[in-house]
């Protein structure tokens, strides 16, 4: 999460990890202290997803956008975008989709 709890009170670190377990994440949700990892990776949005890679020189990007492609109506995706990047990286093959529009709230800087 990279929004500046300063400009944003709501998205403090105990707000959002009250927010993550009512929804039941079961991935880890981690604050972006200082805001400057978000930069380094393109995001713009909340929730704004990156999918790396660890490889010898470094983490690589290999998907940016949006989780799915209907952020109003989980009954209604069609294309699980990061579910398909990370079976495709898993599975050694060609990631379809490696960059899609986030939609979401601006990050609060």
């Amino acid at each position: 999460m990279p929004n500046n709890p300063d400009v944003q009170p709501g998205d403090n670190v105990e707000t959002m990890k009250a927010r993550a377990a009512s929804k039941g994440f079961s991935f880890p949700y981690l604050f972006d202290d200082g805001q400057e990892i978000y930069p380094q990776y393109g995001a713009t949005k909340t929730p704004h997803v990156y999918l790396l890679q660890k490889t010898k020189k470094g983490n690589v990007v290999k998907y940016i956008g949006a989780i799915d492609d209907n952020y109003k109506d989980v009954e209604d995706i069609n294309i699980k975008y990061v579910e398909e990047a990370i079976d495709a990286l898993m599975n050694g093959k060609e990631i379809k989709e490696t960059k899609t529009r986030a939609i979401g709230c601006s990050i609060k800087v």
